[in-house]
């Protein structure tokens, strides 16, 4: 579109023209953005794609033992015969109740810890350091004590998780509240809140994303502690079908395990995603600018 403007009197010079023309057609860089981000997608699907060829040609073609690493096809034959069988039918809720339970009481006991600590400065001072010191070591190294606190049953599996539950959360709310305004604070008291009012309208609301952090964070963990949980002694669940493709040498069978476990953390992340999304609509809102 081409648009024709009279120069301002008084401002041109006698050889400027006195008609100025301006074009105001998009110009091409406009489309740049939309082909970039569809240049992105593609090459997100792309990639996937042709790796997961290479992969089942290099297996069709023999050059990789099925033993050592079987081809995608036989991996997705292995699934329908966890299927057919019902191994895998069975083994999923079972999986899922101890993530969940685990989650939910160290979540919860997390929530509580970091936001007695992040209100009061004598939690703080009574437990924040111990829970510091336990922080850092690795869950995992925990496996034989907690056999020996609580034996090979469900128990084990459970509490295991939940000691790798409550970290993320309590950190989060903990630094969450923590890094509220304290001039907000005194706006509570200008206006004469109560300290129940004060945390249900304040200190919650902005203490809410670094929460749902540490929810999402835990939830992640939460997995990981089920995979090494399901390897006391399991006689359920998808460990005990990794286990028993092991005695077996079922290489299959152990990758498509694998990659259950990496299914349900993608779903369980896209869980916290929605309701991140849900609790926080202003947060999507701005970041969708």
């Amino acid at each position: 579109m081409t648009a024709t403007v009279a120069a301002p009197q008084g401002t041109a010079s006698p050889d400027a023209p006195a008609i100025v023309e301006r074009d105001y057609r998009p110009s091409a860089a406009s489309g740049r953005p939309r082909r970039s981000v569809t240049r992105t997608l593609g090459v997100r699907f792309i990639v996937p794609i042709l790796l997961l060829v290479a992969w089942q040609l290099v297996s069709g073609q023999g050059w990789l033992s099925p033993t050592v690493l079987p081809g995608p096809l036989t991996i997705l034959e292995s699934y329908g015969e966890l299927w057919s069988t019902g191994d895998l039918q069975a083994a999923l809720p079972i999986s899922l109740q101890r993530a969940g339970l685990g989650l939910l009481i160290g979540g919860l006991t997390g929530l509580i810890l970091g936001v007695a600590a992040g209100l009061w400065s004598v939690a703080e001072r009574v437990y924040d350091a111990p829970l510091q010191m336990l922080r850092t070591i690795p869950f995992i190294a925990m496996v034989p004590l907690f056999v020996v606190w609580f034996g090979i049953g469900e128990e084990s599996k459970v509490a295991l998780i939940v000691g790798a539950s409550i970290f993320p959360v309590y950190l989060n709310t903990y630094h969450g509240i923590r890094g509220i305004d304290r001039r907000l604070l005194e706006v509570a008291q200008t206006f004469e809140l109560s300290r129940t009012e004060a945390i249900r309208l304040i200190v919650v609301p902005l203490a809410m994303p670094g929460i749902l952090v540490g929810w999402r964070y835990a939830a992640g963990t939460a997995l990981l502690a089920l995979v090494a949980a399901e390897q006391i002694n399991t006689t359920s669940g998808i460990g005990y079908i990794l286990n028993t493709a092991n005695q077996f040498q079922r290489t299959d069978i152990i990758l498509a395990g694998i990659l259950v476990y990496a299914a349900l953390g993608i779903v369980v992340d896209v869980i916290m995603r929605l309701l991140e999304h849900l609790l926080l609509p202003w947060r999507s809102t701005h970041d969708g600018k």
